[in-house]
Order: structure tokens, then sequence, then C-alpha cells
């Protein structure tokens, strides 16, 4: 073992350790209410999934909130706090919370750590581009594939607090028919875009699995996590694409800088094309806690709306259910 593995092996094991003191030591009124779970999850839209199935039941918290990039996170001390004292922990798992990855690991060893989105058959998964043994970890851009991380998450709930089984089975339910309305509503809406205009252009790979649930070509300047950097060559690549394939829009993320976006169009402009930003897109994280889009239904309805609508497709301004700021 080299030196530096064993620094890294130390630190882990020091902040696991620290992460079962703080549990004790904490003071009695911290501790979130026993007659409930207590539910941490790594991203929103597992919590909300936590929250439409577990209902009065649980008591969930989510680490990242809107505009926070997974592929970047680092634990906080608070964090360490929470995922101590909980009764579940929930994360998507395939790399997508890359640093947190050997934290959640180990804590997964002591306590209940769940990987929700690792459940789901790999014959459904989309390959890495970053890495070859691993998958595209951003499954909630396809609603039909989300549902069956919906149902492992009921079951994990189930599996930690069973006397609620038949709450959490109907609440499921109910969500999931939710569920299977957005997914008409995004496919209804982005077959209206023509064929040869399906093309999002954005930030990072994070739209693979809704290029692949609705025919469209996706385009992402970094790949699949943010930690890869763009260089002059690949934005040149693509300043190449837009001007021969005379594609007009693109689009930012709220999680991710828009600085290679932007770098994009001047590179277009100053080769006589014009390009403009078709729309803001919710990617690795939703939007701000009690607006519609600080829900999964509203930030997949946001998405498939804002791209229909930049594409020259036809869709309802304020979405499926009228919601839409």
């Amino acid at each position: 073992m080299t030196a530096g593995t064993t620094q890294m092996f130390v630190s882990r094991r020091f902040w696991l350790a620290a992460a079962t003191m703080l549990a004790i030591l904490l003071p009695a009124h911290w501790a979130w209410a026993q007659d409930r779970l207590s539910v941490v999850t790594t991203t929103g839209m597992i919590a909300d999934a936590v929250s439409q199935v577990g209902g009065n039941a649980v008591e969930v918290k989510s680490l990242m909130g809107p505009g926070v990039d997974p592929h970047a996170y680092r634990q906080t001390r608070s964090d360490i706090v929470a995922m101590a004292n909980a009764d579940l922990v929930l994360r998507n798992g395939l790399y997508l919370e890359a640093q947190l990855e050997d934290f959640l690991l180990d804590l997964g060893e002591n306590g209940e750590v769940v990987a929700v989105a690792e459940a789901v058959p790999e014959n459904l998964l989309i390959s890495s581009e970053d890495y070859s043994d691993r998958f595209d970890p951003h499954l909630w851009m396809n609603p039909s594939l989300w549902s069956r991380v919906v149902i492992n998450v009921r079951d994990a709930l189930i599996a930690a607090y069973p006397r609620e089984e038949q709450a959490f089975r109907a609440n499921a339910d109910a969500y999931l028919a939710q569920l299977s309305r957005l997914s008409r509503y995004t496919t209804d809406v982005l077959s209206s875009v023509a064929p040869e205009s399906r093309v999002v252009v954005s930030s990072h790979d994070a739209f693979n699995y809704f290029g692949s649930a609705y025919g469209f070509e996706v385009i992402g300047i970094q790949g699949i996590s943010t930690e890869s950097e763009a260089g002059l060559r690949r934005i040149a690549e693509l300043v190449d694409v837009l001007v021969e394939r005379n594609i007009r829009a693109v689009f930012v993320e709220t999680s991710v800088s828009d600085r290679n976006i932007r770098a994009l169009i001047e590179g277009a402009a100053a080769r006589g094309h014009k390009v403009v930003i078709g729309g803001e897109l919710y990617s690795d994280a939703m939007g701000q806690p009690g607006t519609y889009e600080g829900t999964y239904v509203g930030m997949i309805d946001h998405n498939a709306t804002t791209i229909a609508g930049a594409l020259g497709g036809r869709a309802p301004e304020s979405g499926m259910q009228g919601f839409l700021n």
C-alpha cells in the first residue's frame, strides 16, 4: 500500500469515526421526530421521490439543493452529522456522487445506505463515455426509467420502516401514475419537433437518456461528468457542427457554468452563424424549493416544454399542468 493510499484510507476512516461520534454527542433536540423515518438523500430528485412515496411517515433532507453539481459535491460537517443520524441514506449511485463515493461506501458498512439507481437492470443503462466500466447516472431524464428508481425508493422505505408498507405502496402507485402521465406529455410535445431539428446541445452529457427516449441527438460540450474539461479543440469542433448543420439554438444548464455555451455562440457568430440560447434546462438539480420546477415532475415538464418550444415544436408555454412560469 502506497503512502498516498494509506493517507486516503486513514482519512476516510477518520471521517466515518467522526460522523459516529457526532451522532452520539448531538443534543437531543437536534434529533428528528422519532415517530417518522429520517431519510437523507444526495440529490433533490431522490428527495422528491421520498417525499411523494413516504408522505407524512418520513422526514427527508437533501444534501444537494438547486444549482448544485452532484459530480463535484463534497460533504460538509453538517452533511456528516445528518447522514450519521439518519435512519436511511439514499444515493443515486453509478458514480454520480463521485466526490462522495468513498465516504458513502464506508458509511454503508455501518449503516443503511442504498444506491437506488444501481438496482436498475444494466441492459437499460447507457454506458459511460468517461469510464469504460461505468454507466451514465442521469436516469431521471427519462420518466419511464425513473419510475424504476421510484420503485427502488419505495422498497428501501418499506425495508427500513415496514409498519408503513401499505401507505408507501399506495403513495408510490399514485406517484407512478403521475410519472406515466408525464411520460405521455413529454412524448407528445417532443414528437412535434421536426426530425432534422432534434438536436440538443448543452453544457455536459446529462441528456443521453432523454435523447434515447425521445429520438434526439444529444451533444454535450463536456462529458457525462462535469469534472472533465472542455478544451479549445472541442469548442472549435462543436462550432463546426453548429455551422455545418445549421443548428440555431443551444441550451444552458442550471447546475453548470454557461461559460462554454457562450464560447460556442461567440465562435459561431465569428463564422457568421447566429445561435441563440434556447432556454435554461434543469440537468443535475431541480428548481427552487416551493416552486413547481422544484419538483421532479415540474423539472421534466419544464425541460420538455422548453426544448420543444425552442426547436420549433408545439408545446403549451405553461406546460403539462399550466404551472410553468
